[in-house]
């Protein structure tokens, strides 16, 4: 499973280079991807009451289950709303400085960036115990609220499951040209490139994107024109996370055409996680924490399953319907953990090979 970033403290240079690297992975993702949690949107500074949250998860994503922990717990919010990164790069140069009570990535290197800052204080042992170990920091420093799994999306009323690869990498095969869909500017499709670097060797990520490039892939700037690619037929099969098909069904109903599947081989379904932590700095810590608790708790992984269809990492919650197979499963396999740096490798690729 996906797990983020957890390295010791490094020199304050090493620091200067993640600023750069948030920086330029702001800069590529700034398109966007609308609700469906991929998204950001800017907002006005935080006030100073209650407890600041630096959020990389947009407000309709994120709302609800904040508006329910107000109500319940008489305590403010401050949301201040960005791009993961670019919060990332905030927190890490502000330091111990931050307004900062608690941050909430979308993106895993964002996160790791900040642990890796020494700027996370250690979750409660009974807040880590929510989630299983896989999804959540060695060092207990953050832990993963949602999951979402990389899938193949196709038109099934062009094709059948019987008919899609067992890997991503088949998609450079001469029968598929033309026909497939990608988001290469996505944090999603950069941390699924990032992972088959790490297992793969950058020789076989380098010639799967050289491979997807000569094959006419088609360019989308977000899930969600990819998926709508698929259903209006301009493309067969989308590189996509698994949501945004359930969002899509649970709108228009079950005819919606578009269908996921599930790739068995090389790293097709690898689990991306959501994730949250507290500041060292923060003089609201039991509050900080209590949010925390809130999130994993069972009012707000419902709201997350039931409004993004994302997954729920803590036993017990149901699944929302939408969601044909549970987490355990969708066929993930394990996966090293991404810092920036590694990231800055794969989005350097990807220019290099044409894919950005």
């Amino acid at each position: 499973m996906t797990r983020l970033a957890a390295h010791p403290s490094r020199p304050r240079g090493r620091f200067v280079r993640t600023l750069l690297a948030l920086a330029l992975l702001t800069a590529l993702t700034a398109l966007g991807c609308g609700f469906q949690t991929d998204g950001s949107e800017d907002s006005t500074e935080p006030e100073t009451e209650g407890i600041t949250l630096y959020s990389g998860r947009i407000a309709a994503a994120l709302g609800g289950a904040n508006d329910a922990y107000e109500a319940e717990t008489d305590t403010d919010v401050q949301v201040r709303y960005a791009g993961s990164a670019d919060l990332g790069a905030t927190l890490v140069e502000e330091g111990g400085n931050s307004p900062a009570d608690a941050f909430f990535a979308q993106e895993s290197p964002a996160m790791g960036a900040v642990a890796e800052a020494g700027l996370l204080a250690e979750l409660p042992r009974d807040v880590l115990e929510l989630v299983p170990p896989e999804y959540r920091d060695p060092e207990g420093r953050w832990v993963g609220v949602t999951g979402r799994a990389r899938a193949l999306a196709y038109n099934a009323d062009v094709l059948s499951e019987s008919e899609l690869p067992d890997s991503p990498l088949e998609l450079t095969e001469p029968e598929w040209r033309g026909r497939v869909g990608w988001a290469p500017a996505t944090g999603s499709l950069q941390e699924f490139v990032t992972q088959l670097r790490l297992a793969k060797g950058e020789d076989v990520a380098r010639e799967w994107l050289e491979g997807m490039v000569a094959n006419d892939v088609v360019s989308y700037p977000d899930n969600v024109t990819i998926r709508d690619g698929a259903a209006s037929g301009e493309i067969d099969v989308g590189l996509i996370n698994h949501y945004y098909v359930a969002q899509a069904i649970a709108a228009e109903g079950e005819d919606y055409p578009v269908e996921v599947f599930f790739p068995p081989d090389d790293l097709g379904s690898t689990v991306l996680v959501t994730s949250i932590a507290v500041l060292e700095s923060s003089d609201r810590k039991q509050e900080a924490f209590d949010y925390v608790r809130w999130m994993l708790g069972e009012p707000s992984q419902t709201f997350f399953t039931e409004t993004s269809k994302e997954y729920p990492l803590v036993s017990g919650v149901e699944r929302d319907p939408a969601l044909e197979l549970p987490l355990s499963a969708i066929p993930a396999p394990p996966t090293e953990a991404i810092d920036l740096a590694e990231l800055q490798q794969t989005v350097e690729l990807m220019q290099e090979t044409g894919a950005l």
